[in-house]
């Protein structure tokens, strides 16, 4: 009989396991009033001193976040915008849109009008430091802006799109790359190889290493990230699905934008939003006017699925999810 009650005990733990999934909420509208709404239906208020990361863009993308959508989201946290520079150069013709040096980051900033309505911080201006890393299966350590110290909860403000490497770009690369100091770019990319950055052999690395190193050094660099803030007061994470170029806003002529605007998700789980950003582009149907396709042959071509993959794995988030569209509270399962 005891043995019969603990099979019973063992079958409900994993039942209510098996439902016990992520929500990611959905808004279809794409405003500002739309970004405050989901923020708020997430239930997790930003407390202390708020970091918005986003990506500020490359000078001469068209694609990036602009401020005006973003701009009541941020008033409503009083939030500072962070970034970080990079870790590349544009071609001579375009060395006014470079963001690798603190100089002219600012420059590019202010031509996209952030400066105008919020304060704005890129956190490796001045420094750099090394922050845990609980999967050191490739990487040792996260190497991020030092200003990151500076902040007690994150809103990780993620645009949604392609990448020529990580295949695609949602919230667990804007948590690794986009938290990473120009040395900690290096080192995620050459999966833990390169401690400092050298221009010569960076992209090098990227293109003849270990690609799935480099997808599994995103995950583990975003669990950092994570763990950083969830020992401080939190960490929230929100995709917007327009402008989807099979390129991201760090590249400064990407290719056209073939995929109609989706709307806006949300989640406090970050491998949940992006698996379903994922499964939304696969569920697109081929139109005259929308076609999933090269984002979907990008995303394949790299191997991009592998960061969701094993950032589920080392237990960052879980790939299973509810949908909760907010337009009209009808809930819907993966």
């Amino acid at each position: 009989m005891k043995k019969i009650l603990t099979i019973v005990a063992l079958m409900m733990v994993a039942s209510a396991a098996a439902f016990a999934q992520s929500k990611v909420y959905l808004i279809r509208e794409i405003s500002p009033e739309s970004l405050v709404r989901i923020y708020k239906a997430l239930g997790v208020p930003a407390k202390g001193r708020v970091a918005v990361k986003m990506s500020t863009g490359e000078g001469s993308n068209p694609n990036y976040l602009k401020p005006e959508l973003v701009k009541n989201l941020i008033f409503e946290v009083d939030g500072t915008i962070v970034e970080c520079n990079t870790a590349y150069g544009n071609s001579p013709a375009d060395k006014k849109d470079d963001r690798n040096t603190s100089e002219n980051h600012w420059k590019v900033i202010e031509r996209h009008g952030f400066t105008k309505y919020f304060p704005v911080d890129i956190m490796d201006e001045y420094d750099e430091i090394r922050i845990p890393v609980k999967d050191q299966t490739h990487i040792k350590y996260d190497i991020v802006g030092g200003h990151i110290a500076n902040y007690d909860f994150m809103i990780a403000l993620n645009h949604f799109k392609g990448h020529p490497m990580g295949g695609y770009g949602g919230a667990l690369k804007n948590l690794s790359i986009g938290c990473a100091s120009q040395n900690g770019k290096a080192y995620i990319h050459s999966s833990g190889k390169m401690e400092k950055i050298d221009m010569s052999k960076l992209w090098t690395l990227e293109f003849i290493g270990n690609q799935d190193g480099f997808l599994e050094s995103m995950a583990a660099a975003a669990q950092a990230v994570v763990n950083y803030f969830k020992r401080q007061e939190g960490i929230i994470y929100i995709s917007v699905m327009n402008n989807m170029s099979i390129d991201c806003d760090c590249v400064n002529h990407p290719e056209p934008v073939k995929l109609e605007d989706y709307g806006i998700l949300a989640s406090t789980d970050p491998v949940a939003l992006d698996q379903a950003c994922i499964d939304i582009i696969n569920q697109q149907k081929v139109t005259a006017k929308n076609d999933p396709t090269d984002l979907l042959k990008r995303i394949d071509k790299q191997h991009g699925i592998h960061t969701i993959e094993h950032a589920a794995k080392i237990g960052l988030g879980s790939r299973q999810y509810t949908l909760i569209n907010i337009d009209n509270s009808l809930p819907k399962q993966r």
